[in-house]
């Protein structure tokens, strides 16, 4: 009996060690390193630090972490731009066709949802600036939630649809700006959006005049709140698309997007030990020669 008991812990040890690292799938906690790289940048400096903290809990309490941790990460409104670029540089040679065009490609694969054509089958011409609430009946679960459009043509300048380059070509680069999903965020108040305000972290005079679309930069609160990749299947997350009209050439220039509301909200506050916290912060170079 004794022997097989050992023999019984041994395989459960073995087990929960390939779990964590398996030398023949090369997978880390089931996962392989290409799924890790597709998480958000703030999930992965997260799972880090949970992590290290795991080598010091016991099974009971490592649950009790990645609980904590989980409910961390989806409560924090981070922030993403597209194209986000090698390490969230935006950088080309206006001359060179090649070094723009994979941005281009990017930008129209990831608008490609949100076509008008799209957007009308799948979801409402909803009343803005009023929360789109769908309240359950009781236990009964309204599912699934219906959503509201986000048009292409609602980025303007930046919608790939009158200017196929999105401003590259023209030394005028449009960059969408998004908002991870954080379920039943409420994000306003008294009618008022967010809006994204953008700007040069260093020498301002760099980054010349910006415009906006939609107009003022807004996430509209027709949006809000979302419930859930499972209960609103057809959601489209709402963009704000900036263009820099005036960029200071073959120069790098670092560019902080914030958002802001006239709400107290605590997932929009800046953090300054998480990049992504309420802003994104990116570099934006255009050469010429």
């Amino acid at each position: 009996m004794d022997d097989m008991a050992k023999e019984d812990e041994k395989k459960e040890t073995g087990e929960w060690k390939e779990f964590f690292w398996n030398p023949r799938t090369h997978e880390l906690l089931g996962r392989t390193a290409s799924s890790w790289g597709e998480c958000s940048p703030v999930y992965n400096i997260m799972m880090c630090v949970f992590f290290f903290f795991l080598t010091g809990c016991g099974l009971l309490s490592a649950i009790t972490c990645l609980w904590a941790l989980l409910i961390t990460i989806s409560l924090s409104a981070g922030m993403m731009i597209r194209p986000k670029g090698d390490q969230l540089e935006i950088v080309y040679n206006v001359q060179k066709t090649e070094s723009w065009d994979t941005y281009v490609q990017a930008l129209d694969n990831f608008l490609a949802p949100y076509n008008d054509s799209q957007q009308v089958m799948k979801n409402d011409a909803c009343i803005p600036d009023q929360y789109f609430i769908q309240e359950d009946s009781g236990e009964v679960r309204n599912n699934p939630k219906r959503s509201c459009q986000f048009n292409r043509t609602m980025l303007e300048e930046c919608s790939g649809l009158s200017d196929h380059t999105y401003g590259y070509q023209d030394k005028k680069p449009c960059v969408l700006i998004k908002l991870n999903r954080v379920i039943g965020m409420l994000p306003g108040e008294k009618g008022k959006s967010p809006y994204v305000t953008c700007r040069a972290r260093e020498d301002s005079d760099n980054i010349g005049p910006i415009a906006y679309f939609p107009p003022n930069g807004s996430f509209n609160l027709m949006y809000y709140p979302y419930y859930g990749k499972r209960a609103q299947v057809n959601y489209s997350q709402p963009l704000v698309a900036v263009k820099f009209m005036n960029l200071t050439l073959n120069t790098d220039v670092n560019v902080e997007c914030t958002i802001n509301s006239n709400s107290n909200i605590t997932q929009f506050k800046i953090s300054e030990r998480d990049k992504f916290a309420g802003r994104v912060i990116f570099k934006l170079r255009i050469n010429t020669m």
